[in-house]
């Protein structure tokens, strides 16, 4: 069953987002979004720049400046925390620069579960931009269902995925095309 989340009309392009599976078992979530950036661009800002980016709201440490991609087979994606400590979100574990990220590992609250994930990042140019394809299939078990979770990680990604869109667009990941220019 396919089950529309929501869709967010942006200037220079469309960011749509939705689960498009979801079990007791599991769930997919898939995001694409069309950015006014050549597909080198955005991939040296999702990757290089991912502190830059995400929402410090969705980090342990409270600053997205704590996150780093570790841009190799096995790398990291990984978040300093206050007196040494650390936190792996994801690994690396296939990329092509200005084309495609896929990481292995479970996001949030989903480490404290039995649960796991593979997010597929997709880039490809188009119209003289780039888009971009999320997929993050999650999987595992959680007493009462992964599926009640489906709806809230597609939300922080759509926000994840936004915020790239807007810092790579305007320069600043909270300003989006609906927000007043000066």
């Amino acid at each position: 069953m396919r089950r529309s989340l929501g869709i967010l009309i942006l200037l220079a392009g469309v960011l749509r987002a939705e689960v498009a599976d979801s079990s007791a078992s599991g769930f997919t979530v898939q995001i694409t979004a069309t950015i006014a950036a050549a597909p080198d661009e955005v991939y040296r800002k999702l990757v290089r720049g991912v502190g830059d980016w995400w929402s410090k709201d969705h980090t342990y440490s409270g600053d997205a400046h704590n996150l780093s991609i570790d841009e190799k087979a096995g790398g990291c994606f990984c978040e300093k925390l206050a007196n040494g400590g650390g936190a792996k979100h994801m690994e690396v574990v296939n990329f092509a620069p200005g084309k495609m990220l896929v990481m292995r590992g479970a996001l949030g609250p989903l480490q404290t579960m039995g649960a796991s994930g593979s997010m597929l990042i997709q880039l490809s140019g188009a119209n003289g931009g780039t888009n971009l394809v999320l997929t993050y299939a999650v999987g595992g078990y959680l007493a009462r269902g992964l599926n009640t979770l489906a709806g809230p990680v597609d939300t922080v990604l759509t926000l994840q995925m936004t915020r790239l869109k807007n810092l790579v667009e305007r320069g600043d990941p909270a300003k989006s095309a609906a927000a007043k220019q000066p």
